[in-house]
């Protein structure tokens, strides 16, 4: 593992132009991700402190795996690579431009491929990010999150709903190893850490920054299994860049036009819900099943704009009997499920798939009945559709 470790580290100085580093000072390899427990409260179990520069920013590094913390034995392989091997340590000393923009403390939350991160490792980042940045007494100006590329949009639409303040979170990944020739995490972390600290990064909400593109959380979704331009917000596109390392913004600050943000300083666990891929024929038959093994919720990934099949609606209708809400999302992944249609189902509204999961997750978790989840996902899309013009006139 050193040597894969070590490969990593110079991989990253020879593509950021320097022959040296720091001395490593983590070596923290992985953890199994077995522990179910509740999430009462965190603590920062900091495992790598820079040196303390005065006028400088701090910013609190939440290290989880992922292909930018991935190592392979051939520096030309991005396929066949082991993920999260790499410890906090070793990446920021691979950096070590960042030291010029801020203070950093790292800790190492886990270290997995982002696929098997639980909902345990997310409502802990969520914590982690609210205790650093928003507490009266927080002791940090950003927070960075180092993560798999595969579900970070779901943590970053997780965390953007959930931290409540104005200061920057910005998750950010890598789609090549570590040892790759042209390994991007290395530049993807500067450029992570410099739009974080930007004073033009706050009240944004959570910020995916890679490959030279800053994305708003809310809108942003991975669009590509394999190139390095694979973020993307396929409607409103980028809110903003980064040249020479510097971000910058296509205008000022705002928040989403449906964004809602929960308060889960309370929530111990999330629960259980489920998602299921509609396709011809779609009997929809194992919802049965998922509801008889405790789940909460239910999200379908409908064809179209949200249409399910003739086959399957009485086992929708059946499970929504049961108190089970269903939310109806798009397999399409980009436009809008609107109000109307399968009224015994709630329509997701501008929300794809794996972000309705999460929000449905976060209103379940808050105790909200049926009703008030229907009107979290769907009344802010009905004032648009409902809008009397004649009214303003």
């Amino acid at each position: 593992m050193f040597a894969k470790a070590s490969l990593a580290l110079a991989a990253a100085a020879s593509l950021l132009g320097t022959t040296s580093a720091a001395p490593l000072a983590s070596s923290f390899v992985g953890r199994s991700l077995v522990e179910r427990a509740p999430v009462t409260s965190v603590e920062f179990n900091v495992t790598y402190k820079s040196n303390y520069t005065e006028h400088l920013p701090k910013t609190l590094i939440l290290a989880t795996g992922g292909t930018i913390a991935g190592s392979s034995s051939s520096a030309t392989d991005s396929t066949a690579y082991t993920a999260g091997v790499v410890g906090i340590g070793v990446l920021v000393q691979a950096v070590p431009q960042l030291l010029n923009v801020s203070n950093i403390d790292g800790m190492q939350v886990s270290n997995v491929g982002s696929e098997s991160l639980t909902d345990e490792i997310a409502l802990r980042l969520s914590k982690l990010a609210n205790k650093a940045l928003c507490a009266a007494d927080a002791p940090y100006d950003a927070v960075v999150i180092t993560h798999g590329t595969d579900t970070l949009e779901e943590t970053a639409f997780f965390l953007d709903i959930t931290v409540g303040c104005d200061k920057p979170v910005v998750v950010v990944g890598s789609m090549r190893p570590s040892t790759a020739i042209s390994a991007d995490g290395p530049n993807n972390l500067l450029q992570a850490v410099t739009t974080a600290v930007s004073p033009n990064s706050r009240a944004r909400g959570t910020l995916i920054v890679l490959n030279d593109r800053i994305c708003a959380a809310y809108y942003c979704e991975k669009t590509q299994a394999n190139t390095l331009n694979t973020f993307a917000s396929p409607e409103p596109g980028y809110i903003g860049g980064l040249l020479s390392d510097k971000p910058f913004y296509y205008m000022g600050a705002s928040k989403p036009t449906f964004k809602q943000v929960y308060d889960i300083s309370n929530v111990t666990e999330l629960p259980h819900v489920e998602m299921f891929y509609s396709y011809q024929g779609a009997d929809f038959e194992l919802l049965n099943t998922t509801v008889a093994n405790g789940a909460k919720g239910v999200v379908i990934a409908g064809t179209g704009a949200g249409s399910l099949t003739d086959a399957g609606i009485s086992n929708v209708d059946a499970t929504v009997s049961k108190g089970v809400p269903v939310v109806r999302s798009t397999k399409i992944n980009v436009g809008f499920v609107t109000p109307g249609d399968y009224p015994n189902t709630i329509a997701s509204g501008s929300l794809n798939p794996v972000k309705s999961r999460r929000q449905l997750q976060v209103l379940l978790a808050l105790n909200k009945t049926n009703d008030e989840i229907r009107t979290a996902f769907e009344e802010p899309l009905k004032t648009y559709l409902n809008l009397n013009i004649s009214s303003y006139y």
